[in-house]
């Protein structure tokens, strides 16, 4: 069991969502970055889409009532604290924290991070899914004083990834919303040439942006239709909002844009303050950039690799290397 001590900022549990049930009103929730998600897993040793503890902003203190082995995708400030005094962590390979240890994340500097335990974490799992959809109460609650179970995980090995992957900068590309023809050529223009910043209305639902104000033609409102992680919305203040996991089923505002599946993770890292531009691309070229996507995480995950760096205590421990010496002069 791992044991909440505190949480200043929200952290939840997540895996790969819940899809399939969108045409019931829930939302896909699950991780904001998959693909880092799906890094700090194999890091741990753990399916893919096992869960994890998604963090923003500042990670929680955890305890272990048993030896643990964890993984951390991300950039963050991490240390250990036990007995034996206090080690930093580093991300991007797994770790062994002992019973009673104390595992602390302070700042997390890439926007969103991943804390993987080998086993995974069991929380609640509804419609398939373990991740925390907090308006509907779906997956279990992340808070101090509460405790997450650890599957079993036979005997983990520690593992490490090669090289490192970045989330790269640039402009977000985009294919044309539904409801394009409500909005100006200049509108498009502004929208495709301005630079935007993350408003203070930021969470795992969606981005409000400021920037240049986007015009309609007849109006924001439209017939509520089908919405999707991705999709930019413009309401009558001209403000685009650009919809997250947690977003809902349907909406009634006219749809600009759509931000492409290859670049839907990078969102994920976007907090207030974050400057975003945006291109246009087609079909053909978002398909193609979500297979290369794809390829590229095959490969980081063709690259965690075990970490030789580690000795295994237990070993060293079993072996009992004082009673094994002899005296050789005899």
């Amino acid at each position: 069991m791992l044991e909440i001590l505190a949480c200043p900022f929200p952290a939840s549990l997540q895996d790969a969502g819940r899809p399939g049930y969108r045409h019931l009103g829930v939302p896909l929730s699950g991780a904001l970055d998959p693909e880092w998600l799906a890094l700090a897993n194999a890091l741990a040793g753990n399916p893919p889409d096992a869960a994890a503890i998604e963090m923003r902003l500042a990670g929680p203190r955890l305890q272990s009532d048993a030896d643990a082995l964890f993984a951390i995708a991300g950039d963050v400030d991490a240390r250990i604290v036990g007995e034996a005094g206090t080690h930093a962590v580093a991300a991007w390979r797994s770790h062994r924290l002992r019973a009673g240890e104390e595992l602390r994340i302070d700042a997390v500097r890439s926007g969103v991070a991943y804390l993987a335990v080998a086993g995974g974490l069991e929380g609640r799992r509804e419609l398939g899914s373990r991740s925390r959809y907090e308006r509907a109460d779906l997956g279990s609650p992340f808070g101090p004083g509460m405790t997450l179970k650890v599957g079993a995980s036979g005997t983990p090995i520690p593992r490490r990834l090669g090289v490192v992957p970045a989330r790269s900068g640039g402009p977000l590309r985009v294919i044309p919303g539904p409801q394009r023809e409500r909005f100006s050529d200049a509108a498009w223009d502004d929208f495709l040439g301005g630079e935007f910043v993350v408003g203070r209305e930021a969470d795992r639902m969606g981005l409000r942006l400021d920037g240049p104000r986007l015009g309609h033609v007849g109006g924001a409102d439209i017939v509520s239709d089908a919405v999707t992680p991705g999709a930019i919305q413009v309401p009558g203040d001209g403000r685009p909002i650009v919809l997250l996991a947690d977003c809902q089923t349907v909406g009634g505002y006219a749809k600009i844009a759509t931000v492409i599946g290859a670049d839907l993770p990078r969102l994920g890292h976007a907090l207030p303050g974050t400057r975003l531009r945006f291109a246009a691309v087609s079909l053909e070229q978002a398909l193609a950039a979500r297979r290369a996507a794809a390829d590229a995480l095959g490969a980081s995950l063709a690259a965690v690799a075990p970490d030789t760096t580690e000795p295994d205590l237990a070993a060293l421990y079993g072996a009992n290397l004082i009673d094994g010496v002899i005296d050789a002069t005899n």
